[in-house]
C-alpha cells in the first residue's frame, strides 16, 4: 500500500471550498506547532487569518501570539496568502 505525506499536498486539495473556520483554525494549529512537519508560523498565521475571517474568534488570540514571533515581512505574505485565499475560495 502506498504512503503518503499530507504535508507534500496543497491545503487548497485537501479542505473542501465549503469549510467550516473550526477546519481553518485546526489548520493553523498544525502548523503553529509542527504536527503536520516543521512548525511554519507563516502558514500558521494564514490559516489563523482565514479561521478570523470565516467567523472563529478563538483564532484572534493565536493570530496576535504569532504576531509576536514574526517579521513584518511574513506577517505580510501571511496577509497575502490569506487574502489570496480567501479570494479563491
Amino acid at each position: 500500500m502506498a504512503r503518503m505525506e499530507m504535508s507534500a499536498i496543497p491545503a487548497s486539495l485537501v479542505i473542501p471550498t465549503e469549510a467550516s473556520a473550526e477546519a481553518y483554525y485546526e489548520l493553523g494549529l498544525m502548523h503553529a506547532s509542527g504536527r503536520s512537519g516543521p512548525v511554519d508560523l507563516v502558514a500558521a498565521q494564514k490559516w489563523f487569518n482565514v479561521a478570523w475571517a470565516r467567523g472563529c474568534s478563538r483564532a484572534a488570540a493565536h493570530r496576535s501570539e504569532l504576531a509576536l514571533e514574526m517579521t513584518r515581512d511574513e506577517l505580510a505574505e501571511a496577509l497575502r496568502d490569506a487574502r489570496c485565499f480567501l479570494t479563491r475560495h
